[in-house]
């Protein structure tokens, strides 16, 4: 099993998401999840263990020249961090394992359930007989 990349998702790790059957609004999400992980392995400066506190997100996010500029989009960019972050844990608590220690297979695995048990709920729709 290969260990993930901190930062930016790699070429492979979108390939592996657009080759997915999930609708592209699911694809969308995904990809932002996983670059919600890449992130946070990247501030958390470790491919494993708990996500990084917010102390340490702030920390993270101050130094980012790029995000230097605009406090107002720091924010929100926290905001989002945050929120795929318990989307994370969730996913970890439900494998077992710590939060940054996910893969991009995880998260595939986990939208295809999902998209799985949401067909499933679904009530067919009967042609005009």
């Amino acid at each position: 099993m290969a260990e993930p990349q901190a930062g930016p998702l790699a070429s492979d790790d979108l390939a592996a998401i657009e080759a997915t059957l999930l609708p592209s609004l699911e694809r969308h999400h995904l990809r932002l999840l996983a670059h919600c992980l890449r992130t946070l392995q990247e501030a958390a400066g470790s491919r494993f263990g708990p996500l990084p506190s917010r102390p340490a997100l702030l920390a993270w996010v101050a130094r980012q020249s790029a995000l230097a500029a605009d406090p107002d989009f720091q924010q929100v960019f926290l905001n989002q961090l945050e929120s795929g972050a318990l989307q994370l844990q969730e996913l970890a608590i439900s494998l077992e394992c710590d939060p940054l220690a996910l893969e991009i297979g995880d998260l595939i695995a986990w939208a295809e359930v999902a998209a799985r048990n949401r067909l499933s709920l679904a009530t067919p729709v009967q042609p005009p007989g």
